[in-house]
């Protein structure tokens, strides 16, 4: 569906400046930006400098946005040759000033969205940005949050700090809500193809929001409110955190049966309806699943809903880095080894695969565990060259036979393509691996899960 500028007119609030913003949209003089450049900001400026607009990215890590200012690129989905190009042409710039807001046409906001120690809603970074909005706030000015929350969070959160500027929402200024859904890494489906699910506060609010991720987003899904919006995100993850728990609890299970988990998954997918291929591994990382269905969970005790099979599914996941351990502990004692005193090499850190993102790895969960049981441990990534763990500062090592040949156990942790699986069997005293990496490998040196 596109929007024009007789449906955003006929709308009763936003008649004059909803038609001058639907305009600027349209012929590109909209000066837009993105408040948070990191694994979804970053990518989302690029698709706005590709459409032709002038981008200002804004964050507080003067890092970040030195290194857009001088076109090189912090994510692996993002060409830094792109990101020079667009930079040099002038359509992105980078800053720390939030002052900038008062400047920009579209704003959308891209902020972390972490949990609390007692696992409930962080919302800090999405208060301080939209503050900072709300200091530099004029009429005319399309503000969409991008930044996984509950369902609520545009309407009970962001716009009564907006209001307080004195504008009226769908009539001097625009809000609404859409979900992030970038999956870093992977090479289909990117920023520009992955659908857009967009709800706006009024009808005037979708309609310009819709318009604008139109002019860069292949598809665009126009929902009627910003808390079906939130919601969409929460079922999409909570889903994929359930399956997981599942497919955690079945290879728990199959363990036990002494069944190879991995050949009944694979086995199951045959079957050509009902059923959809879910994995185990050490536990959940990224941004979202480890997090999301706690949104979800804690707004659901909020309204006096008991959501059971959310709290199950995240308790399991949660025990998973502690298994990983139990089971690296076992498979050396029946070596004749213990834990403690063994080098243990981990095979990746990062919370997926061919992605330097390691927010809420597993891996990091489980490397300080290992060390807790006395362990000396290593690890090589390609895409994570030094890590923080347990008050250490740990260097990725290059995996030659040498090193191999010195380990009392490799544990795949992230199962990059890069890895040399033939060579790392070949020279390995014993590999744990926890994600089906060498499943191609008959050694009696290695173990699946």
């Amino acid at each position: 569906m596109q929007y024009g500028i007789e449906k955003i007119s006929a709308a009763p609030n936003g008649r004059s400046v909803g038609k001058e913003l639907e305009q600027k949209i349209r012929d590109r003089t909209a000066r837009v930006g993105v408040i948070g450049l990191g694994y979804v900001g970053l990518p989302l400026a690029l698709e706005m400098g590709k459409a032709g607009y002038q981008v200002t990215g804004i964050d507080i890590d003067m890092a970040k946005a030195d290194s857009v200012n001088a076109g090189k690129s912090y994510i692996l989905d993002v060409p830094s040759e792109t990101l020079q190009s667009l930079v040099t042409n002038g359509r992105i710039k980078a800053t720390q000033c939030q002052a900038a807001v008062e400047n920009l046409d579209a704003v959308s906001i891209c902020v972390p969205t972490p949990l609390g120690k007692t696992k409930t809603p962080d919302l800090s970074y999405v208060i301080a940005a939209v503050e900072a909005v709300h200091n530099h706030l004029r009429p005319g000015q399309l503000i969409i949050l991008e930044s996984t929350t509950y369902p609520g969070t545009t309407r009970e959160v962001v716009l009564p700090i907006l209001e307080a500027s004195g504008l009226e929402v769908g009539k001097d200024f625009f809000v609404a809500y859409s979900p992030e859904r970038v999956d870093p890494g992977n090479k289909s489906y990117t920023t520009q193809n992955i659908p857009k699910v967009i709800g706006g506060i009024t009808e005037c609010c979708t309609e310009l929001a819709t318009l604008f991720y139109q002019q860069f987003i292949k598809t665009v899904v126009p929902v009627s409110s910003p808390e079906v919006a939130e919601m969409v995100k929460l079922l999409e993850n909570t889903f994929r955190s359930v399956n997981i728990a599942l497919a955690n609890e079945m290879a728990l299970m199959c363990q036990k049966f002494v069944i190879n988990v991995w050949e009944v998954i694979e086995a199951a997918k045959t079957k050509p309806f009902g059923f959809m291929a879910f994995y185990p591994g050490p536990g959940l990382g990224g941004h979202c699943i480890p997090m999301d269905p706690y949104y979800l969970a804690w707004k659901a005790k909020m309204n006096g809903f008991e959501p059971r099979l959310i709290e199950l599914a995240g308790s399991i996941n949660s025990q998973m880095p502690a298994f990983t351990v139990t089971r690296v502990a076992d498979a050396l004692n029946e070596r004749q080894k213990s834990l403690k005193g063994s080098k243990i090499l981990a095979l990746g850190v990062a919370y997926k695969r061919n992605a330097n993102d390691t927010r809420e790895s597993p891996a990091l969960e489980v490397i300080r565990g290992l060390y807790e049981k006395g362990a000396f441990v290593y690890y090589s990534d390609p895409y994570v060259p030094s890590l923080e763990i347990a008050n250490l500062t740990l260097k990725s090592i290059d995996i030659i036979p040498e090193v191999l040949q010195s380990m009392d156990c490799v544990l795949v942790l992230t199962d990059h393509a890069a890895f040399n699986y033939e060579m790392i069997a070949a020279h390995s005293f014993l590999i744990l691996d926890k994600r089906n990496a060498f499943r191609d490998f008959s050694g009696s040196n290695v173990i699946r899960f």
